[in-house]
């Protein structure tokens, strides 16, 4: 949670064996660390016996969001996010399981119904100037993340967030201005959740979620409750909850029936992944088709979501080259057999023909670094060492750039590949220069599980 060496790893035996107890907060990461292994809520007044209490500082992401789904309920959540402000010093642990499930629950078992608000009020005469701005801003904070990374720009983002949520605590609007305001929290919400996913602060990103899913709720904004619920499926795919993924990508599809197809083909996408994952090959190859189809039929018939801007057939292709190469590396691991060298040749085909090798300057950076460190990592599980230290190269050289750390924790992954492998001179050469951009841009911290 805190890196190596936080705690000795002899350490819990005296806690068991001696009766010691730890200074705060390593209670409650002991609590929090059992409770992901075991999948169920181990308390630290179950694991120490009264004698230690609960830390301020670290809270679980799903705290007091255990609230109806009401505009009342929204309010309450937002209000704490207000009142925190920018000197909010708790850190939010990422949640698994029946717990991060439960924040969705509505979404899962079909009874969220529908929010206050009509969809897509329309603005009256002489709409409110402050809301004008906020609405034009938001796609100027998009381009912040893609160019530059999650982690660079996320407190900004963040005060951007609690700017609009301050305006929504005030009150007193009319209804169509309630209903842009809100709508605005949800798509900034949204933003802010996926840069905390890119900065590895998993349950900041889980909280930011759960937060704009509320709100998107509110104004019955059902394609972007199922893009949200589609990101908090890659998020669980990607911190290696698998079973998580599937129940949270599975409700963003049922949420995104009734959408345009690019936000359709997008969730089908994550669902893909999660799919992925789970080693299920045969459902991601249906859904990944899908979604391929899906972006194939659109005609412009159907206005597209703005926040869809980003999702082009290549980009659907890329996302299924990374989820083939997830597959050919645990296949490899498990039997070493051919399936798992054909899922890395399909997934490094497609990564190929993405953004990798784009120029310094392009809009892309973290697009190209993400994409460029699972080509590396494919190449190099299918002993293409050349061509692994070649993209490797490339990727790394964004490092000073793009403040990705789940882009930069790729990187670590194929600095490990690559130190079994250093007879190869390639391997010799490029390893060093890699560990060493690492070091200086990307000191590897364990992201919250």
């Amino acid at each position: 949670m805190f890196g190596a060496g936080t705690v000795a790893e002899s350490a819990p035996y005296h806690w068991r064996d001696g009766g010691s107890l730890p200074r705060s907060p390593l209670p409650m990461m002991a609590a929090y660390v059992l409770s992901q292994e075991l999948g169920r809520a181990v308390s630290v007044a179950e694991l120490w016996q009264g004698r230690a209490g609960d830390s301020s500082a670290l809270v679980p992401a799903d705290t007091d969001l255990a609230r109806p789904w009401t505009v009342q309920g929204m309010e309450a959540i937002v209000e704490d996010w207000v009142m925190g402000g920018l000197v909010d010093r708790r850190r939010f642990l990422a949640i698994s399981g029946a717990g991060l499930l439960a924040i969705v629950a509505q979404y899962l078992d079909g009874t969220a119904g529908r929010g206050q608000y009509t969809s897509r009020m329309a603005p009256p005469p002489g709409a409110d100037p402050l809301v004008d701005q906020v609405e034009q801003h938001l796609p100027m904070l998009q381009l912040l993340d893609d160019e530059h990374g999650g982690a660079r720009h996320l407190p900004y983002v963040g005060a951007q967030f609690r700017a609009v949520g301050l305006l929504i605590h005030e009150g007193g609007h009319p209804p169509a201005v309630a209903s842009r305001l809100i709508r605005a929290l949800a798509e900034i919400g949204q933003l802010a959740g996926w840069m905390a996913f890119d900065a590895a602060d998993h349950g900041l990103a889980q909280r930011y979620f759960a937060t704009a899913l509320r709100a998107a709720h509110q104004v019955n904004d059902l394609p972007l409750c199922a893009h949200i619920l589609g990101d908090l499926s890659f998020q669980a795919a990607s911190r290696g909850h698998p079973a998580d993924a599937i129940a949270l990508g599975e409700a963003a599809r049922r949420a995104s029936e009734a959408a345009p197809p690019a936000a359709r083909a997008s969730v089908l996408s994550r669902l893909a992944y999660a799919y992925a994952a789970a080693g299920r090959d045969n459902d991601f190859a249906h859904t990944r088709s899908s979604a391929r189809e899906l972006i194939a039929s659109r005609d412009g018939s159907r206005e597209e979501p703005r926040w869809m801007y980003f999702l082009t057939d290549n980009h659907l292709d890329c996302q299924a080259g990374y989820g083939f190469v997830q597959m050919g590396r645990a296949r490899q691991k498990e039997d070493g057999g051919t399936k798992g060298r054909r899922f890395l040749a399909q997934g490094t085909e497609m990564l190929r023909s993405g953004a990798y090798d784009v120029p310094r300057g392009d809009p892309s950076q973290r697009r190209a670094m993400f994409e460029g460190a699972w080509l590396a990592l494919g190449h190099s599980a299918y002993g293409d060492l050349e061509a692994a230290c070649e993209i490797g190269q490339i990727a790394a050289d964004r490092l000073d750039a793009v403040r990705s750390p789940r882009s930069a924790a790729l990187l670590h992954q194929l600095a490990a590949d690559l130190r079994r492998r250093q007879r190869n001179p390639h391997v010799r050469s490029f390893l060093p220069v890699l560990e060493d951009a690492l070091a200086r841009h990307a000191p590897s911290t364990p992201p919250g599980r």
